[in-house]
C-alpha cells in the first residue's frame, strides 16, 4: 500500500522498443513462400508438357490425314482397267522394290497384254512382275541360282466337265518331255456352268537354268476378269 494513502507513482519509459516477433512465426512465412513457389514451376511444367503434347498429337494427325489423302490407285497396289478378252479387267500394277529381297523371288499375274496357248498359260509383261535374280521367257520362270524354292500357282476356271492344273519344269539334267511338280484334277458331274479355284504349292530343288510353267487342259475355260485371279510365282526358301 502506498504510503498516507497516496498511490503509488511508476515511470513510464516513452524510448522502449516492441517486443520482437516470435522466431516460429517468420519461419512459417517462409516455408510458405516457398511453397507457393515450388507450386509455381510445377503447374508451369505440366502447362509446357500438355502443350508439346498437343503439337506433337497435332503433326500426328495431319501425316495419317496426309497419307489417308492418297488414294489406292497411287498406292503399292495401283489399279488400271485394262481389257482381257473384250472385258474390262482391273490389273494390278506393282511398283519397284523400294528393298531388294535377300533371295531371289518372282511374281507373275494376268493382263491385258497375254496371249495363253492351249494349254500352257502365259504372264504379263507390262504388269511390271516381281522379278529379282528370276527371268520371264517363253512363258517360263527362268532359275538363275540354284537351291530350294516355294512354287505356287493359282487358277479361277470354269467348273464344267474335267479341268487339269498342273506346274511343270525343264531342265537339262533330263532329256526328253518336262517334268510334272504339281497337278490338281477338277471332275464335275452335269451340264451347269459354275466357277471354281485351284491352288498349287509346294518346295523343290531347282538348278540354275531350269525353266517352270503352269499348264491347264483347255485355256479356254480360265475366268479372266481380274489380273490377279490368275497367278504363279516362286522364291527361295
Amino acid at each position: 500500500m502506498a504510503e498516507c494513502g497516496y498511490p503509488s507513482v511508476y515511470v513510464v519509459d516513452s524510448h522502449a522498443t516492441r517486443p520482437p516477433v516470435p522466431p516460429r512465426l517468420r519461419q512459417k512465412r517462409e516455408r510458405g513462400s516457398v511453397a507457393q513457389t515450388l507450386l509455381f514451376l510445377l503447374v508451369t511444367l505440366a502447362l509446357c508438357g500438355m502443350t508439346i503434347e498437343a503439337c506433337l498429337i497435332y503433326s500426328l494427325h495431319q501425316q495419317q490425314s496426309t497419307n489417308s489423302a492418297v488414294s489406292p490407285e497411287q498406292g503399292d497396289s495401283a489399279m488400271s482397267s485394262q481389257l482381257i478378252a473384250g472385258k474390262a479387267v482391273t490389273s494390278t500394277k506393282r511398283p519397284s522394290l523400294v528393298i531388294s529381297p535377300s533371295k531371289p523371288v518372282a511374281h507373275l499375274t494376268d493382263g491385258q497384254d497375254v496371249v495363253h496357248g492351249n494349254e500352257i498359260m502365259a504372264w504379263s509383261e507390262v504388269a511390271e512382275p516381281l522379278l529379282f535374280k528370276m527371268d520371264y521367257r517363253e512363258k517360263s520362270l527362268i532359275i538363275k541360282r540354284e537351291g530350294y524354292y516355294y512354287v505356287y500357282s493359282k487358277v479361277f476356271f470354269i467348273d464344267i466337265d474335267i479341268f487339269h492344273h498342273s506346274v511343270h519344269v525343264k531342265t537339262k539334267r533330263y532329256t526328253g518331255n518336262s517334268i510334272t511338280l504339281m497337278e490338281s484334277r477338277k471332275y464335275s458331274e452335269g451340264s451347269r456352268k459354275t466357277r471354281s479355284n485351284s491352288y498349287l504349292g509346294g518346295v523343290f530343288h531347282l538348278n540354275k537354268d531350269d525353266a517352270l510353267f503352269v499348264k491347264v487342259n483347255n485355256t479356254s475355260k480360265l475366268v479372266r476378269h481380274r489380273s490377279y485371279e490368275n497367278f504363279f510365282g516362286a522364291y527361295m526358301i
